[in-house]
């Protein structure tokens, strides 16, 4: 009966406390009179508050002895006592000083600005700059933004196109942490290839609409002994918006005209007679509505929906006809056969011209030119073709806060979406390819295409509040990615014409589920204040790959002959032995038919053909699995501000994982201020990233080509028998060190600069292999068969060393606001090392090594990314306008090969090539008809900047490089924002 009592007495409590509050309202304005939307009102020493609405008006249940503070970005704070008063109106005065939010990453203590941190974080108000941009997407708006983050849009290559991964620093997607409102955040199920040189499991951003979002802060700094695994390039925090008691709407439609350029001077004459024409495409449609509800008691609900729709682009890489004839000798003169010896009549025009005695047509129908001519199919018809994919997005997403008491309220935030991507990912398959074509299906051969169907879902709940002198926080984040991938366009050649087109190829699927228990503790009165804080964290992950269905990954026997009888000869029906894809006579070693002894069993196979679903093989019973992984973590965070000039603060944690044991790690940070506009900072730190789920359980055969010819190989897991056969083990955790030193200067008072500079050295980094077959690793033989093996290996140590520049520059023009930014990034990454332990294959040290990490991956984390990146902003506020103006400046790119040929000149080497700077221009142009309605429009890339095109070698898939602005043109678009 204690604990009723004692539950009964402290409702009383509550009630006797709140009873005595009385009802404060008022409107906030600023110096101008103009109402201040979205100020934030707070009771001194207490964590209730309340916000404003559009036309700056607030309520707030309060003790008539309190006193009230209110703050709002860019005016002055300031604190006014109740006095038993119900009614407060306050004008907050305009300060640059002020401009400067109060960061809430890389620190448990007391909140500080970007300039008082002792490592570098980039603040982007999204919610600002957002309706001058664009770009819709988050990454996209992030990208043009800070030149240390990248999220590359892939434009082909299986499923890489279908999750735009973010990276910082020119690191891998998964060695940045991505968090939502302080929480960490989910990745994709996919693990996809990426401009980094290794492929990795990244958040999807897309599944975050950028209308939720108020701001964004990126930690560029080393940070697992704060945040935990991933965080070795450093942190974003994506901070959601709150209540604002209106709905508002943008409504934003934009395209790529297709405007052609000038490459007739780096193309081949065979190349240049080829139709090329440019039309408009990527026509895309998004709608965002978002709508905020304040609660009398503080709370805020706030809801944003998202719907998209995105057609694709087509760019083209067409090759001439005598590199990638579309039909073959044997196609053009009806000289292929069935297994059973009978001819396929592939070219009927020729037939058709022959009874008609017309010797020239025949001769012409005897040609690649002249066939496709008579079928009115030109070379651009039958090409490869990158583009950005179509999407069709819808999310819907929610933040919510709920006051329990004046010392304690509950959060919740999370988003559901659903997304279909259809992109281009495969080699377009000739007719001439006997292997993998069909006649009957598809006569002039076809294009695969892969799609996706993904599921999202993520769901955080929390209370945070002040229990006696300690700060808590304690919360569960739930996130599910699921996603279904198929495919059309294609079929199962060795099932034969009864193989489906379309086809469900598989489903993975990701969870992760993360329970946080935060306390802290503020000392003001031990030296300049000091903050301890601790914490423990526990995670569940989930990781699956479902099969699909059977034909898509099965082996066929329509390639197969089964004998008919006893002692059968294998000839066909004009008495000659069968032949076999090649057009070459199956015989002994004598010459002979091959006899086949008994009826119904003795088999031979006559044409091979292509097994599984064309392009992009079904994940079979092999590759299914469930896998689960928990992880424990522990940390303790101290900072301490020993004077009003020089700070420390020193980090330790370590965590448990069920799959391979402990990692420790830890950080140190100061900052020394120098004078009253002047600091020094930096940072130490060892980092790691545990092998993902998805990296450790991940295996798959695919197609690749060299030189246009096809080749079918295997990814296998560490843990399968191919990879104990050759020697490879386990995958470990990738441990790295992090030192920066910088500075930050206030300079001219509206004028900020930052400087610092970096060097991350990443010990283990997991890479993929080469392919294996078995005549270069003979133990393979019994496992693989006649095909090729890979396998994801702790293939080397990297580094990458830079220097990262931000000035900030913000004044009024009278009542006009203006904004300029300028910032850059300088960087170089290095591969250190290759790790190769002892393999089981026949091949020399140095070989091994090559395949080990190939030339092509190494050059794509060395160069494969520009080295540099420079941004440029120029905002302005005047009147019913608004503007923003942006250039970009990309470094230049190389592209290493991974293996030496015959070169377009003759001569024999690496297909390399560098690509040379790129610079490209961002417009955007605001009208207000009133508070209400407003009209943007404007352009990225608005000049029509194309990067260079890929040199001969390099043009089987791409036309252009894609790792600078990529090679879609320009984009113009318009935007309606309305409000109510």
């Amino acid at each position: 009966m204690k604990i009723p009592l004692l539950y009964i007495l402290s409702l009383f409590t509550i009630s006797g406390v709140f009873a005595q509050d009385i009802t404060v309202t008022g409107k906030v304005t600023d110096d101008t009179g103009a109402p201040v939307p979205g100020a934030d009102i707070l009771i001194k020493g207490t964590l209730k508050g309340a916000i404003t609405d559009f036309d700056g008006v607030y309520s707030i249940d309060a003790p008539p002895d309190a006193t009230l503070i209110f703050s709002s970005l860019g005016l002055t704070t300031r604190e006014i006592p109740i006095h038993g008063k119900s009614t407060i109106d306050v004008m907050l005065e305009m300060a640059a000083e002020q401009l400067e939010e109060m960061i809430v990453i890389g620190t448990r203590g007391q909140s500080r600005t970007k300039l008082e941190t002792p490592v570098p974080v980039d603040v982007i108000n999204v919610s600002e700059q957002a309706i001058n941009m664009p770009q819709t997407d988050l990454g996209d708006v992030l990208r043009a933004t800070a030149p240390s983050f990248n999220a590359f849009q892939s434009q082909a290559g299986d499923l890489s196109s279908h999750v735009v991964p973010p990276t910082l620093r020119g690191l891998a997607p998964n060695q940045m942490l991505v968090l939502i409102n302080g929480k960490r955040r989910h990745t994709s199920a996919l693990l996809l290839d990426n401009q980094t040189g290794s492929s990795s499991n990244a958040t999807d951003m897309s599944f975050i609409p950028t209308a939720s979002v108020e701001r964004v802060e990126i930690l560029r700094d080393g940070a697992s002994a704060q945040y935990g695994s991933d965080a070795i390039a450093g942190v974003m925090n994506i901070i959601l918006k709150r209540g604002t008691d209106r709905f508002t709407g943008t409504l934003s439609a934009g395209g790529y005209p297709g405007l052609e350029p000038d490459i007739s001077d780096q193309l081949t004459p065979e190349e240049n007679e080829l139709n090329r024409d440019f039309k408009g495409d990527g026509f895309n449609f998004q709608f965002d509505g978002n709508y905020g509800i304040s609660f009398e008691n503080g709370g805020f609900l706030n809801i944003n929906g998202t719907i998209k729709q995105a057609k694709r682009t087509l760019r083209p890489s067409v090759l001439s006809i005598s590199r990638a004839p579309l039909y073959s000798s044997n196609y053009l003169n009806n000289e292929t056969t069935d297994v059973n010896g009978n001819p396929i009549i592939t070219n009927p025009e020729l037939i058709e011209a022959l009874a008609g005695n017309n010797t020239a047509l025949a001769d012409e129908l005897r040609t690649v030119e002249g066939l496709m001519a008579a079928r009115g199919i030109e070379q651009k018809d039958v090409s490869s073709y990158a583009g950005n994919p179509a999407i069709n997005l819808g999310v819907l997403s929610y933040n919510l806060e709920l006051p329990l008491s004046d010392t304690a309220y509950f959060y919740s935030f999370g988003d559901l979406g659903y997304k279909y991507t259809e992109g281009f990912s495969c080699y377009y398959r000739r007719a001439g390819q006997a292997d993998r074509s069909s006649y009957s299906l598809y006569p002039n051969g076809f294009l695969p295409q892969m799609y996706t169907n993904q599921f999202n879902t993520s769901f955080a709940t929390g209370v945070r509040g002040i229990l006696g002198d300690y700060n808590f926080d304690v919360s569960n984040t739930l996130g599910i990615n699921k996603m279904n991938i198929g495919m059309f366009n294609t079929w199962n050649a060795s099932i034969g014409e009864s193989s489906p087109t379309d086809m469900d190829l598989g489903v993975h699927n990701y969870l992760q589920n993360t329970t946080n228990l935060d306390l802290s503790r503020y000392y003001d009165d031990i030296l300049e204040g000091l903050n301890i804080a601790a914490g423990v964290e526990f995670r569940v992950e989930r990781y699956q790959i479902e099969e699909g269905q059977e034909e898509g990954w099965t082996a066929g026997t329509a390639g197969v002959y089964t004998a008919k009888e006893d002692d059968e000869l294998l000839v066909g029906p004009d008495g000659l032995p069968l032949e076999d894809l090649e057009g070459n006579p199956i015989v002994d070693e004598n010459g002979d038919p091959i006899v086949l002894p008994n009826n119904g069993i003795s088999r031979e196979l006559i044409k091979s053909f292509a097994l599984n679903c064309q392009c992009f093989r079904g994940f079979g019973p092999e590759n299914a699995s469930t896998n689960f992984r928990s992880v424990i973590g522990a940390y303790v965070d101290v900072e301490v501000d020993f004077t009003d000039k020089f700070f420390m603060g020193l980090a330790f944690r370590t965590e448990n994982y069920s799959d391979f044991g402990n990692v420790y790690t830890g950080k140190l940070a100061a900052r020394l201020l120098l004078s009253d506009n002047f600091a020094i900072r930096g940072s130490f730190s060892n980092g790691f990233r545990a092998p993902s789920l998805q990296e450790l359980n991940y295996s798959h055969s695919y197609t690749f080509f060299v030189d246009l010819v096809p080749y079918d190989g295997t990814l296998y897991r560490n843990s399968s028998a191919a990879a104990r056969a050759i020697g490879v083990g386990l995958l470990q955790e990738e441990r790295s060190t992090n030192l920066s030193f910088g500075f930050t200067a206030k300079l001219f008072r509206n004028l900020d600069l930052t400087v610092d500079a970096y060097k991350i050295d990443i010990t283990d980094r997991i890479f993929q292999t080469s392919e294996f077959d078995a005549t270069e690793a003979p133990a393979l033989g019994p496992v693989i068969g006649p095909g090729l093996a890979s396998f994801r290996i702790n293939g080397g140590d990297v580094s990458t060393q830079g220097i990262e520049v931000v000035a900030n520059y913000h004044t009024f023009i009278g009542k006009n606001k203006l904004d300029a930014t300028l910032s850059g990034t300088f960087r170089e990454n290095k591969f250190e090392q290759v790790n190769v332990p002892d393999l089981n294959t026949v091949l020399t040290d140095e070989e091994v090594a090559a395949k080990y990490v190939d030339r092509g991956s190494i050059g794509q984390f060395e160069t494969g990314t520009p080295s540099s990146t420079i941004i440029g902003t120029v905002t302005y506020s005047f009147g019913r306008f608004s503007t923003m103006l942006r250039g970009t400046r990309y470094g230049s790119v190389e592209a290493l090969g991974s293996y030496e040929q015959t070169l377009n000149d003759g001569t024999f080497g690496y297909p390399d090539q560098v690509y040379t700077p790129e610079f490209v221009t961002d417009l955007g142009i605001t009208y207000a008809f009133s508070d209400h309605l407003s009209l943007t429009v404007g352009g990225n890339n608005i000049f029509n900047e194309y990067p260079e095109v890929n040199n001969y070698e390099r043009r089987g898939f791409y036309m252009y490089s894609n790792y600078q602005q990529g090679s879609n043109g320009s984009y113009y678009f318009g935007r309606l924002t309305f409000s109510f």
